[in-house]
């Protein structure tokens, strides 16, 4: 049963763990010994990352490909435990999965060896690459004409690492606008304050299908780079990472995390029921066959 957290509520809880997420210990015990003593698993997911994750309406329906995800590999592992939604951000998820407010990070997180010193992360389940969108009309459609230009990036993603770190290669320069989420980074295209938005290429597909005017905006330029996108949980907890991997690879081996991907990238998907027409990568195939949890140093070019 589908529990949401109420949205004041979970900015209290929010503000409150995320201050003191340094200082807070995490609870002792294993994650699964916390869910199977509560009867409930807590998961962080996000509100405007399509088709990651994301809200649907003002009833606190959270759904897309790794929420979906996270429910099967619960059901899997606790079924009884009830679930718990609470939106988070790209900023606080990290703390809010170490003091063990999170049991599990559901949004779109790169896997990178900065973060594993932080927390663990799951067998991966999707690689993305880091692009920009622009309008059709701008006639931008390489990296090389961004500079000088106003590009916005969130907050927190690896996307403005890799335009800072494209800066230092290129001797180019950015104007990078930074949004508090991806609706807001979005925005900053539609109204023509920024020329470009750099993220990754299924959450701009995403964001693009349920705009205003989704044939306005396109895909364009070379990858920044590909990551390796998983759940996380708390670090030093190999109990719970073994049974949320085991049952990933259960979903891999059977076909059924393709058919959760075909639903979520192919299919037609709330609320404007389009399709992003992503067919599963060679990468991500490859993935499947042979599942690991490489971070992202080990996709460099």
């Amino acid at each position: 049963m589908k529990k949401p957290l109420k949205s004041l509520a979970v900015a209290a809880l929010c503000a409150l763990a995320c201050a003191g997420a340094t200082a807070q210990q995490a609870p002792a015990g294993g994650t699964l010994d916390k869910i199977k003593a509560s009867g409930k698993a807590v998961l962080g997911v996000r509100e405007a990352s399509p088709p990651m994750a994301y809200m649907l309406g003002a009833g606190e329906k959270y759904v897309g490909y790794h929420v979906e995800l996270c429910e099967r590999v619960l059901k899997d592992i606790v079924p009884s435990a009830k679930l718990e939604y609470m939106a988070v951000t790209a900023q606080n998820t990290i703390p809010l999965v170490q003091n063990g407010t999170l049991d599990i990070g559901c949004g779109p997180t790169t896997n990178n060896l900065a973060r594993q010193q932080q927390v663990a992360f799951a067998l991966t389940t999707y690689v993305s690459e880091v692009r920009m969108a622009t309008k059709v009309d701008s006639g931008i459609t390489t990296l090389d004409q961004l500079a000088g230009r106003n590009v916005s990036a969130s907050t927190g993603t690896t996307a403005v690492q890799l335009l800072r770190k494209r800066e230092r290669a290129t001797n180019a320069t950015y104007n990078t606008m930074l949004g508090k989420d991806h609706l807001e980074s979005f925005l900053m295209l539609e109204s023509g304050r920024a020329d470009a938005f750099v993220l990754d290429d299924n959450l701009l597909a995403g964001i693009i299908a349920n705009a205003k005017n989704p044939t306005a905006y396109r895909i364009v330029g070379d990858a920044l780079g590909a990551e390796p996108i998983a759940l996380l949980f708390r670090k030093d907890d190999p109990a719970f990472k073994t049974a949320v991997d085991d049952a990933l690879r259960k979903l891999m081996k059977s076909g059924e995390l393709e058919k959760v991907y075909t639903k979520w990238f192919v299919s037609p998907i709330p609320p404007r029921n389009t399709s992003l027409n992503l067919p599963m990568s060679p990468a991500l195939k490859q993935l499947i066959a042979e599942p690991n949890d490489k971070p992202l140093e080990s996709y460099a070019k």
